[in-house]
């Protein structure tokens, strides 16, 4: 099973332009094993003078399904997925990311 988010499927229907691995391994939270958490950026445009116009989420893989959230959006530069995995780790961002992804599992799991 896979839950997509507040994102409109189609603009993350192709492999993410870039991907940055935050956590990988086998850890229990809630009783859904985390296998894997990664940021994918999708690049959707670019303006001469804003830059790449990025569309940012966040991928949770578990033992009962996977999750993928939009994380942020707009134009960040050149180094947008860089520096929001940089803010995702230095500010307690995964622990969130972990827990949204579980209330949607859960969400689902009892429909």
């Amino acid at each position: 099973m896979k839950i997509t988010d507040n994102i409109n499927p189609n603009r993350i229907s192709r492999r993410p332009d870039k991907t940055f691995q935050l956590l990988s391994g086998r850890f229990v939270e809630q009783g859904f094993t985390i296998k894997l958490i990664e940021l994918h950026q999708f690049v959707e445009k670019t303006d001469e003078k804003l830059g790449p116009y990025s569309l940012i989420t966040s991928f949770v893989d578990t033992d009962k399904g996977q999750v993928e959230m939009m994380y942020d959006e707009g134009f960040r530069g050149e180094n947008a997925l860089e520096r929001a995995a940089t803010f995702v780790l230095n500010n307690l961002g995964l622990s969130g990311i972990i827990l949204r992804s579980i209330i949607h599992l859960n969400q689902e799991l009892e429909k």
